[in-house]
């Protein structure tokens, strides 16, 4: 007897999908289909099917170049030293010292702090004229003279890196603290008594324990970075050197030239999704 099936767990998760379908499928077709058409608010009367004329003009755009190369640098500079110094804190906390909760409560803040505020604040201790670094740096004698980091191009873009860095330490030091906390303490008990030092503990058992920890992290990280408009348009709106491709895209979708916007936002999705292809097969050969 062939048994029957049951409807209900398919009506049950059918709000989900049908929410997921309208939040994200819905408009990322409507997205891919506004790519092809010279689709400007200001000139409503001139909307219409244009083939691929916005992705050769993004693709011969002197702008879209530099946000290209902005974004690499943005996110190799901001995601690597988020990995360092979010390794190196989460090391830090995964020993026992007194006061480790506080310190471990504290190095949240920035990973809770909503983008907008972090570039409102960090703008603030940039300024120029009443900034706190400023201030700082003159009374340590370190400076003669203000410096407006934020306001040319030598200073800007490393800036708002900083900033960045400073906003995703936490989330590193989060994950790879929880992937530390599962590694036995065993394996460092024999390594010490065959005579191992600290290093080689470090790249012999908790690197290669915490691999796929690492891999999963840096990736999200990536992805969520290359993505990040708040920080960087509160702070310096794209100006200075500091242009990045999803803050050139928002700029775009700004001025309501939603069709060039979005041909050079599936641009972006395309980069990105080559560099999720290992973390979904990854996934796939756990399932298998």
């Amino acid at each position: 007897m062939v048994k029957k099936k049951s409807i209900w767990p398919y009506l049950l998760v059918a709000p989900a999908v049908l929410i997921i379908l309208c939040v994200v499928f819905v408009p990322v077709v409507n997205a891919m289909i506004m790519s092809f058409q010279s689709y400007d608010l200001r000139r409503p009367k001139d909307i219409g099917f244009i083939g691929l004329a916005n992705y050769i003009e993004a693709f011969g755009d002197g702008k879209f170049h530099a946000a290209f190369w902005g974004t690499i640098v943005w996110v190799a500079a901001g995601v690597g030293f988020q990995f360092l110094v979010g390794f190196a804190l989460a090391l830090l906390l995964n020993e026992s010292f007194r006061g480790r909760g506080v310190v471990r409560a504290v190095s949240m803040v920035p990973w809770v702090t909503p983008g907008v505020l972090i570039g409102l604040m960090w703008r603030w201790i940039y300024d120029g004229n009443m900034g706190v670094l400023n201030d700082l740096l003159l009374k340590l004698h370190l400076i003669d003279e203000k410096i407006p980091f934020l306001a040319q191009d030598g200073t800007a873009f490393p800036s708002v890196i900083i900033t960045i860095i400073w906003q995703g330490i936490p989330f590193f030091a989060l994950m790879l603290l929880a992937a530390l906390q599962g590694v036995s303490s065993d394996m460092y008990e024999a390594a010490s008594i065959d005579g191992a030092v600290g290093w080689q503990k470090l790249f012999y058992i908790t690197i290669p324990s915490i691999k796929n920890t690492i891999f999963v992290t840096g990736l999200l990280r990536i992805i969520w970075v290359a993505n990040s408009v708040d920080v960087i348009f509160n702070m310096t709106e794209g100006r200075f050197g500091t242009m990045t491709m999803s803050v050139y895209v928002y700029q775009k979708g700004n001025a309501l030239d939603l069709g060039y916007a979005s041909a050079m936002a599936l641009i972006m999705a395309l980069m990105l999704l080559i560099v999720a292809i290992p973390y979904l097969k990854m996934n796939f050969s756990r399932e298998e």
